[in-house]
């Protein structure tokens, strides 16, 4: 069964979009990250070796692994316009992508012990390029994953699953990180992609959460963790209860067609 505002949705945007040129953007901002090679020697009086090739390598790192992001971020829109057309429902509320910065590479490579180069990254830094998926519902986050795991070019690496067990402050997502190959014009490389997936609920509790712990100033953090904690339990009670609710209800197909 197909949605037919789906379908009216589409012949617009093909109606259009049918004149629209490509407008093509650089996707690295090379001042930016010898900036960022700069400032890391600097902070931490740490040499880089010949910043110049270390420049141009991690230029084409990001570029490999912005590719694997947008594979990813597409593959998983795909499903969601599909899920949209054939059941009228949207498993994905949004998407929020983001690549580590160099600064922040080279940073995490310190406090494991390993070389600052782009060889030492990609062997110790899994979470490079990263996907946040906001679902409507718990069951959709399963859905997703599930779906996703099905494509044969999508490998995974690690699963954590916060939400069957949260951590002690309250935190509740499904991680995962998957392989995925990324063509280029002389090689195929396989690259990593770290996806957080969590409820719309979920997502502003972490956002506030984040907040307390990075942002705050004020001395009394305790108080406001212990009523984080309280506020994720009935979220989670709450969240249980709409999936029933959603679960049980029916939905009249023929409603979508304004014919």
């Amino acid at each position: 069964m197909f949605c037919a505002r789906r379908l009216i949705d589409i012949e617009a945007e093909v109606k259009y979009g049918e004149n629209m040129i490509l407008e093509r953007k650089m996707k690295l901002d090379i001042p930016d990250l010898k900036q960022q090679i700069g400032e890391f020697q600097n902070d931490y009086e740490t040499t880089v070796p010949d910043p110049r090739t270390a420049l141009l390598e991690f230029a084409g790192l990001m570029q490999m692994y912005n590719g694997a992001m947008k594979e990813v971020s597409t593959k998983l829109e795909v499903l969601d316009d599909e899920f949209h057309i054939r059941h009228c429902h949207n498993p994905i509320h949004h998407l929020e992508c983001r690549m580590k910065s160099i600064r922040s590479i080279y940073e995490k490579m310190q406090k494991l012990g390993v070389p600052p180069t782009t060889d030492a990254a990609r062997k110790n830094v899994l979470d490079i390029a990263g996907i946040r998926v906001i679902c409507n519902f718990i069951d959709d986050i399963y859905l997703m994953e599930k779906l996703l795991m099905r494509q044969a070019d999508v490998a995974l690496v690690m699963r954590k699953d916060y939400i069957e067990t949260p951590k002690a402050n309250g935190y509740r997502s499904l991680h995962i990180i998957v392989q995925i190959p990324v063509y280029l014009s002389n090689a195929t490389e396989i690259i990593p992609v770290e996806i957080q997936m969590r409820t719309v609920a979920m997502d502003y509790w972490a956002s506030l959460e984040h907040m307390l712990r990075y942002k705050n100033n004020n001395a009394d953090t305790q108080k406001y963790s212990t009523a984080l904690f309280e506020c994720a339990e009935t979220l989670a009670e709450t969240e249980r209860t709409m999936q029933k609710i959603h679960n049980g209800l029916t939905f009249d197909m023929s409603t979508s067609f304004p014919w």
